[in-house]
């Protein structure tokens, strides 16, 4: 990895065939590469989500059947991933908003020690 990529932080979640398609599970990666490498996605691959917080963000990969999100913030020092879920609604369940807000949360309490 280059030195002036941030590093991924898992929270949750994982990118992996299956549950994804191959096609799906390579352009999660692409897209969270370029995450890493400083770049800001826009629409239509990534929306902000401010209803979680401030920098968190909405990766849209579309797959063969359905479309995965994948709940990301992007910190200073990394790009910290909270969920990725298969979203089958327009609006994102609550559910999925308050366990990201419930991740981001301890860990920015663990990162405060």
């Amino acid at each position: 990895m280059n030195l002036n990529h941030k590093p991924l932080v898992w929270l949750a979640g994982e990118i992996k065939t299956p549950p994804f398609g191959r096609s799906a599970r390579i352009e999660a990666g692409y897209l969270l590469r370029l995450l890493q490498a400083g770049e800001n996605l826009g629409m239509p691959r990534s929306r902000p989500m401010p209803s979680i917080g401030a920098r968190c963000h909405e990766l849209r990969v579309p797959d063969e059947d359905v479309t995965w999100r994948i709940i990301y913030r992007i910190d200073l020092d990394a790009i910290v991933i909270a969920e990725v879920f298969e979203k089958k609604t327009q609006r994102t369940p609550q559910k999925v908003i308050e366990s990201c807000q419930s991740r981001f949360r301890s860990y920015d309490e663990i990162n405060e020690e």
